[in-house]
């Protein structure tokens, strides 16, 4: 048994997934672990609808979209790992953090857009309510188009004192 036993892996399937299921299995491998995908139907997409939209047909597209989410994390996981999945309904941040108080999860990992001013202010951020609630440690990862380069290098000084004031 290793630090993580369980690594919950939250998901709505939107671009840049494949950086959070690589690491993910990265660390799963390391820890000997599972990586639990969660699919979160969130209702309250779809509010702006028409009263005569029938909530089963909502309803089937959202657990439609959940399927294909949980397979595309399934699929891009490491082989030798294993991934097991799940759904429940709700508000996306409130049932991850749930999720990691009444099941045996021993870290999250989850991707970021990294979004910042008016957008972040509108939107909300997932990810920073469920670091912020989350009973379990929460590793982000950046999945915008924005996100950090990973074959940009950055040059650290090599003077350890460089940058720091004496006293």
């Amino acid at each position: 048994m290793g630090m993580y036993d369980t690594i919950l892996l939250p998901t709505d399937g939107s671009a840049g997934i494949e950086r959070v299921v690589e690491h993910a299995g990265k660390l799963a491998r390391v820890h000997d672990a599972t990586i639990r995908a969660l699919y979160v139907v969130d209702a309250t997409t779809f509010t702006g609808l028409p009263m005569e939209t029938s909530w089963d047909g909502v309803r089937q597209v959202l657990e439609s979209e959940g399927e294909t989410a949980l397979e595309g994390v399934e699929r891009l996981a490491p082989d030798d790992v294993a991934v097991e999945t799940a759904t429940v309904e709700g508000t996306p941040s409130t049932e991850i953090v749930r999720y990691t108080r009444e099941q045996p999860v021993d870290v999250v990992v989850m991707g970021t857009h990294g979004r910042g001013g008016i957008d972040r202010l509108l939107l909300g951020s997932v990810a920073e309510r469920v670091v912020r609630k989350s009973a379990v440690p929460v590793v982000t990862v950046p999945v915008s188009e924005t996100a950090v380069d990973t074959d940009e290098v950055v040059e650290a000084d090599p003077d350890p004192a460089a940058g720091v004031e004496s006293s």
